[in-house]
């Protein structure tokens, strides 16, 4: 494995590493919450609050993973379930999604909490996962997890069109059949429709899932707080 990680891009810590950028990230979200709410569309809604406070092309990316309406605020925190309700239960996992969100994390990049209490980075695929130096840290968090709600089986989905997914699932199938753990890996072409039409409990915090699916459990705040991550953590509400 290369020496990498998905730690800050230069530039970050002046983004969102001053309690000025914090406010005004906030007071955007703000509007943002106003604006779709009413219906605006989000890239539109993204282009009138960025200008209005003059942020940054990853300002307004962390804006608007930050941001959703109040119809989907209220929907989104019916559908959550606590961790009492995981044991004896199969869990779909939207697998990049949240691998990449746990690498960022314990790489120290700055991760955002949302209106939905969802937490999201500003790392992506881009077609490619690179496997990093937290990539086994991140599947033992998954893991610790697993154990402790008693969780009956974890179904890891990958995107198939990304390359090396197949390399990733075959870690994630090594890893559970070492620790005896009742793990499977799919790798469809459309994971989103598959999480979304899922009867089983999702985990994930993609927004358009977090909107369809039936139910959703929220991992990263559940691993921050009975683990003890640190994190280099903006709160955006």
């Amino acid at each position: 494995m290369n020496n990498r990680n998905r730690g800050k891009n230069t530039g970050d810590d002046t983004l969102f590493g001053s309690e000025k950028q914090i406010s005004k990230l906030k007071l955007a979200v703000e509007d943002m919450l106003y604006l779709l709410t009413r219906d605006y569309p989000e890239k539109a809604a993204s282009e009138l609050v960025g200008n209005r406070y003059r942020l940054k092309t990853r300002q307004i990316q962390a804006l608007r993973g930050a941001s959703a309406s109040a119809e989907q605020l209220q929907n989104r925190q019916l559908k959550h379930v606590d961790a009492s309700m995981l044991k004896g239960k199969t869990i779909y996992l939207d697998g990049f999604n949240v691998l990449i969100l746990l690498e960022s994390l314990l790489s120290e990049a700055y991760i955002f909490e949302g209106m939905d209490g969802c937490f999201r980075d500003l790392s992506g695929v881009h077609g490619t996962y690179k496997r990093v130096n937290q990539t086994l840290r991140a599947v033992e968090l998954v893991a610790s997890f697993y154990r402790q709600n008693q969780i009956e089986k974890v179904v890891w989905i990958f995107d198939k069109p990304v390359s090396n997914s197949g390399r990733i699932k075959q870690i994630v199938l090594d890893f559970a059949e070492q620790q005896q753990l009742n793990w499977e890996a799919d790798l469809p072409y459309n994971p989103d429709k598959i999480l979304a039409e899922s009867s089983e409990i999702i985990i994930s915090s993609d927004a358009w899932i977090l909107d369809h699916c039936k139910a959703w459990f929220n991992l990263i705040g559940y691993l921050i707080k009975e683990e003890n991550l640190s994190v280099n953590l903006i709160k955006m509400m």
